[in-house]
């Protein structure tokens, strides 16, 4: 809960900078004179664009909490507790790349799978691959909105497989 609470702090303050963006934006397109009006329009889309990336932030989050819950009732959530870890507190760079790759093989299995996507990008995150992660992590929304990969007989062997890999 604590990170949704940071979360929802930073999207205030984004918010807030965004506000204060567009009351520049309109003061500079009630001048009249025609170089600050257009200087106002380019600044107007700022905080449009803005608005857009925090609704596509806080709506790809929400998908992919939906998923989590999903899985973590089904009993499938990853577990890397038991991976050796640096000081830092990162999973060991080869242990992950060793988990990452039985995940890997689970895909191939059920490529149709939502639920081994999820893992898939999981796996991508602990090895550090964070652009594949959201790309892999897309991929396992867009599966599980289809209603592919929703049978309960695959969850439960992927909650087994992925127990004796972790």
């Amino acid at each position: 809960m604590k990170a949704r609470n940071l979360a929802i702090l930073a999207t205030a303050a984004v918010a807030l900078y965004l506000v204060l963006l567009a009351g520049r934006a309109v003061a500079l397109l009630g001048t009249g004179e025609p170089v600050p009006m257009l200087l106002g329009a380019g600044v107007l889309v700022l905080p449009l664009l803005g608005v857009w990336m925090l609704w596509m932030t806080w709506r790809s989050g929400n998908q992919i909490q939906r998923l989590a819950r999903k899985l973590e009732a089904e009993g499938g959530l990853p577990d890397v507790s038991d991976l050796p870890r640096r000081p830092s507190g990162r999973v060991d760079r080869t242990a992950a790349d060793t988990w990452f790759e039985e995940r890997r093989a689970e895909l191939e299995q059920e490529p149709d799978d939502w639920r081994r996507w999820y893992r898939l990008a999981y796996a991508y995150d602990i090895a550090g691959d964070r652009s594949r992660a959201r790309a892999t992590m897309r991929k396992a929304v867009e599966l599980e909105a289809a209603g592919d990969g929703t049978s309960t007989g695959s969850s439960s062997t992927d909650s087994s497989s992925t127990d004796s890999a972790a």
